[in-house]
């Protein structure tokens, strides 16, 4: 194992969410955090193999998906999604309402270990929980941010 490094796979439940503007919001589940690069295939006519050549082709980035507790009063989430509507009116140009991201996974001390950085995110959906007189759960709810990239940094 080399220098500096634990013995043990780190927990995934202690992390934190940024926004550009400074405002951090609270989580219970953070996924999406995945890329895949599209495979480009490739024979030309003069080949004497029969098989094609791959190549690596344009990256695609899923959506990201933040699902936390609802809170009484609190309407952090349908405010972020009410900037995207005043944006859509025509009201702006959009660019301010394109936000870095920043999801980083933290250890014991509450230090990084990978950061996940999103580039011009913003929320495309907004899911309300849904109500059921016989449960006993939490209500939660969901958002959903489409973006223009994805960095993963390892500290």
């Amino acid at each position: 194992m080399a220098k500096g490094k634990g013995d043990y796979p780190v927990p995934k439940f202690h992390f934190r969410v940024e926004w550009g503007d400074g405002l951090q919001m609270n989580f219970t589940e953070v996924s999406g955090l995945d890329f895949e690069t599209e495979v480009i295939e490739y024979r030309h006519g003069a080949s004497k193999k029969y098989n094609k050549t791959k190549q690596p082709g344009l990256t695609k980035y899923s959506d990201i998906t933040l699902k936390r507790g609802t809170f009484e009063g609190d309407a952090d989430f349908y405010d972020q999604w009410k900037e995207t509507l005043y944006f859509q009116e025509g009201n702006s140009t959009g660019s301010q309402y394109r936000r870095p991201v920043q999801i980083t996974l933290l250890n014991e001390n509450h230090e990084p270990i990978i950061i996940w950085k999103l580039e011009n995110a913003w929320p495309k959906k907004v899911q309300s929980t849904d109500l059921k007189a016989d449960a006993n759960e939490v209500a939660i709810e969901t958002l959903e941010l489409c973006h223009e990239g994805l960095t993963v940094e390892f500290k």
